[in-house]
């Protein structure tokens, strides 16, 4: 078995109706890029390091610098954005699959990667990763392919069952896919270049999200803990409580540290925790910080030298060490606020890039810029809409 099936986008069609079927299987499509000229040449940049963001309806388009708006996209729905590894483009998560915004050019192109329930977008190693929840489909491509239009080679996928899943591709050609199906998620495999599996472990109950740390460790959260996946083999780090759920992760190139949301009451109908899970990669140790507040699936970041970084719904962007545990700084940016009950509905959101930290304020329909060497605001916006989700191009 391979693990990866490299095709040309003209060809997928004829592949996946002749039921192309690995451990992993995906689908592409390419209507071509309305930013795109006659030539293929992508249109010129009009958002510096752009920003985006969602709202009822609809999507801004900022520029990274000044943070005006440069774009006011309309889009029905609930859609949700995701970076898609480069310099100027970001996913659109819609009904239909991952649309492809040319952020810098301020467009919404006509290139949509199919896929039923569009879920996690992963950028590791110089390729992007796409996985479909209600197939289990993945499809990965190098990073910098995504031009103007569907890439000319993805490699595509199908795990064993459809879930709320993840896939990482490893820098060595490994992919990690998680194992589950729509009723429980249960933990990872790891196929190796050829398609032979390699690894495996069962280990992971309730397994949600991703990060990937210094030295090449990937980890993924769990019900009780997290699983490591580093040098050929699965390391499981316990939780101290039966129930210490990670889901949510941030990681960083710069530290072996993953830094993880925790929740520990399996009832809550919202629960809103006051601590967060530190996982050293290299040791298995997992050490938990109490914070001043509580926080949310949209508040955790990481820094250019690796902090840690939660924004807290006392209105503060908190900073722990993740090497001591240490809460080294707040920094005041916004009145309290309180985390609502359904997940789709506005809240402060964080966006890191670089040294600048971008949060979103839906009380006052604000968007800061935060340079995290000094802790001063350096810019803001005030938006006709309250945003949601916040997101952007890679640095």
């Amino acid at each position: 078995m391979r693990s990866h099936r490299t095709t040309r986008a003209a060809a997928l069609p004829a592949l996946l109706s002749a039921g192309l079927l690995l451990t992993a299987c995906g689908t592409g499509t390419d209507d071509g890029a309305a930013s795109a000229d006659e030539e293929g040449t992508p249109a010129e940049t009009v958002a510096t390091e752009p920003l985006v963001t969602t709202y009822d309806g609809g999507l801004y388009v900022l520029d990274g610098e000044s943070l005006d708006v440069v774009a006011d996209i309309e889009m029905e729905g609930f859609n949700r954005v995701n970076p898609a590894g480069d310099d100027r483009h970001v996913f659109v998560s819609t009904s239909e699959g991952f649309q492809v915004l040319d952020a810098a050019g301020a467009e919404l192109t006509d290139t949509l990667f199919e896929a039923d329930t569009p879920g996690h977008v992963v950028r590791h190693g110089g390729r992007t990763v796409l996985f479909a929840d209600g197939t289990g489909e993945v499809t990965a491509f190098d990073t910098d392919a995504l031009g103007s239009g569907l890439p000319e080679e993805t490699d595509v996928h199908t795990t064993e069952e459809a879930h709320h899943g993840v896939a990482v591709e490893l820098e060595n050609g490994e992919m990690l896919l998680t194992l589950g199906d729509e009723e429980e998620r249960v933990g990872a495999l790891v196929l190796d270049a050829d398609g032979e599996e390699i690894a495996r472990s069962e280990d992971c109950p309730g397994v949600h999200g991703e990060s990937a740390a210094q030295g090449g460790a990937v980890a993924i959260g769990c019900q009780d803990g997290a699983l490591i996946y580093q040098d050929g083999a699965f390391t499981k780090v316990e939780s101290p409580d039966d129930y210490g759920r990670i889901g949510n992760q941030a990681g960083s190139d710069a530290s072996p540290v993953i830094l993880g949301d925790y929740k520990t009451d399996p009832d809550a109908e919202l629960e809103r925790p006051e601590r967060v899970a530190l996982v050293d990669t290299a040791t298995g140790d997992l050490e938990l910080v109490d914070l001043p507040s509580s926080y949310t699936f949209r508040s955790l970041g990481r820094g250019p030298a690796g902090e840690a970084l939660v924004l807290g719904t006392d209105g503060a962007l908190h900073e722990i060490d993740p090497d001591s545990g240490e809460l080294t700084r707040s920094i005041e940016l916004m009145d309290t606020w309180e985390e609502p009950v359904e997940w789709q509905d506005p809240r402060p959101a964080l966006f890191v890039r670089g040294g600048t930290a971008y949060v979103s304020d839906p009380s006052t329909n604000q968007v800061h810029a935060v340079d995290l060497a000094s802790g001063e605001v350096t810019g803001s916006v005030t938006l006709d809409e309250a945003p949601n989700e916040l997101s952007g191009v890679a640095h």
